[in-house]
């Protein structure tokens, strides 16, 4: 995943994806992607809100794709939108829920067809703000691991925004650190994937990251103590 964030509440972080995404017009300097400047909304840039009500409720999970699909022009006909629609629900898990309707899903299936939506329209940016900020820690830990099959399998670039630490450590290439509307820092995430949350290095960059975001030391600080003594003892 190449730009994810880390921000504070109320710095700005919505506001941001939604210039990216066109949706809004900034006051100052300008966004280009690939050396176009972005002055409106366009499928080249998809956004998945944290809010489960995006889908349309009139449709089924699959014809959530289709539509969208329609409107865009992408597909020569109905049977190959189908078959767009269906590929990028099995991507994320939802081919057997097809005929489902929106108040039949649980907040994770939402959230997954609004992630297959946003991609059947084959973005060059994947925009997502806290998508999995309203879910429960289980489903939330199943659809992280989705997506990291997900961007495997098509190499998106996503800007993903999430407040937690270990979310934007677990996932990402690079984190960007905001405060107050203005970059704190840009940081390379180099632990080695397959990642989990007991290695040296993840707690390392959690409690650094931690520190950046509230200035305040942590009880993790041994670690990274220990880790010194260590390699002055050698």
């Amino acid at each position: 995943m190449e730009i994810p964030g880390v921000f504070a509440g109320g710095c700005g972080k919505t506001t941001l994806l939604r210039c990216i995404a066109g949706l809004e017009p900034v006051s100052k300097g300008l966004i280009n992607i690939n050396g176009t400047e972005i002055k409106a909304p366009g499928t080249d840039r998809m956004m998945v809100f944290q809010d489960f009500n995006q889908l349309f409720p009139w449709l089924n999970v699959r014809n959530n794709i289709i539509f969208p699909l329609k409107v865009a022009g992408r597909g020569q006909n109905d049977k190959e939108r189908k078959q767009l629609a269906d590929y990028y629900l099995e991507l994320v898990g939802m081919n057997d829920y097809i005929n489902l309707y929106p108040y039949q899903l649980s907040g994770g299936m939402k959230q997954r067809t609004a992630i297959a939506r946003a991609l059947a329209l084959n973005p060059k940016v994947l925009l997502m703000d806290e998508p999995f900020g309203s879910l429960d820690a289980v489903t939330r830990t199943d659809l992280q691991e989705e997506l990291l099959k997900i961007w495997e399998e098509t190499k998106v670039t996503i800007i993903f925004v999430t407040h937690n630490i270990e979310e934007a450590l677990l996932l990402t290439n690079r984190i960007i650190v905001m405060k107050s509307g203005r970059i704190e820092k840009i940081m390379q995430n180099s632990i080695p994937r397959p990642r989990h949350y007991n290695m040296r290095e993840f707690i390392c960059m959690w409690e650094e990251l931690r520190e950046l975001l509230t200035g305040k030391d942590s009880k993790v600080k041994t670690v990274r103590k220990i880790k010194k003594e260590a390699e002055l003892a050698f």
